[in-house]
């Protein structure tokens, strides 16, 4: 490793300890065996180049109102609203993704076992997320994947990173994510570790998903799985899809045949876990979103500030 590249390890393993984890420099340096002037001088490097980024929340702002107000319209028991003033349009999904990655941190105990969806969304929180001592946790994909694709879907980074997180190996889910028939959606769902892959789903008491578009560049309508009529009915009556479940925007299925032959939790099994957490961070997925949580698939939402702006309206 040359020196830049490990002056920029350590300048970000410095900071992580000192933002994240609330180190002290001296307990910082005890712990890495460098003197404190040293872990001062990372830190300000670790500013200055840009990876430590210090943001200022206004508590006069408007996302305070609009989280209780999203509590209030849906009956949610959480709704972290993140600012979006002077952040970049492509920063905002890693915005998103540090502040859910955040609250995710503060909520998983020992013992929990925590349910992944897939997708950009949920690999920009994993990439935030700070190891916490915790033990015997585990982490479970619950629906299936794709591969016959040249888009990531950040399956499997995603599993791993949480993984990563809470000292623990994720337990994938390698099935693709719809299937040609139903009777070999049953069949494959009847297979040992298949099974026990559902199992700790079920019995995820967290579980943490984005929800998906129908516009034309949704993933899922461009892999192959759906016929052309299929695409055209899920445009016209679909709102968007929560776990590759495409629902309406009053969270209802759309299509059963399609459903019958997708891999994965159904969405009503959401109802019941404690930590029910919806992350959206585009305006594209406020119907798909309206849809989830007025059925009550989330009891937690991480939203960025012009989503909930919109959503509120939406959904008045």
């Amino acid at each position: 490793m040359n020196t830049q590249a490990k002056k920029n390890r350590d300048a970000l393993k410095v900071a992580k300890l000192y933002y994240q984890q609330d180190y002290s420099q001296n307990e910082i340096a005890k712990a890495m065996h460098i003197s404190r002037p040293t872990v001062s001088r990372l830190l300000h490097y670790a500013r200055q180049t840009g990876l430590v980024r210090i943001d200022i929340a206004d508590p006069s702002g408007d996302a305070p109102d609009l989280a209780e107000a999203l509590e209030r319209r849906y009956g949610l028991k959480k709704a972290v609203v993140v600012p979006m003033t002077n952040i970049a349009p492509k920063d905002r999904l890693d915005t998103v993704g540090q502040a859910a990655a955040g609250y995710i941190e503060s909520i998983v105990r020992s013992d929990d076992v925590i349910g992944l969806g897939w997708g950009r969304t949920l690999y920009a929180i994993g990439k935030h997320l700070a190891p916490k001592d915790v033990h015997d946790v585990a982490v479970v994909q619950i629906k299936g994947s794709v591969s016959n694709t040249e888009s990531n879907n950040y399956a499997f980074e995603s599993a791993n990173a949480f993984a990563a997180a809470f000292h623990t190996l994720p337990q994938y889910l390698p099935l693709p994510v719809i299937f040609d028939r139903r009777e070999t959606r049953e069949l494959v769902e009847q297979e040992t570790y298949i099974s026990h892959i559902f199992d700790m789903g079920r019995h995820a008491n967290i579980a943490v998903f984005t929800v998906g578009s129908v516009q034309d560049s949704a993933l899922l309508l461009r892999l192959g799985y759906l016929t052309r009529d299929e695409r055209d009915l899920l445009r016209r009556e679909a709102a968007g899809d929560v776990l590759s479940r495409f629902i309406d925007d009053r969270g209802r299925i759309v299509d059963d045949d399609i459903d019958d032959r997708t891999i994965g939790l159904r969405p009503e099994e959401l109802r019941t876990k404690p930590h029910s957490i919806l992350v959206a961070a585009t305006p594209i997925k406020v119907p798909a979103t309206h849809g989830a949580i007025s059925a009550g698939y989330a009891n937690t939402l991480v939203i960025d500030e012009n989503s909930a702006t919109d959503l509120l309206e939406y959904g008045g």
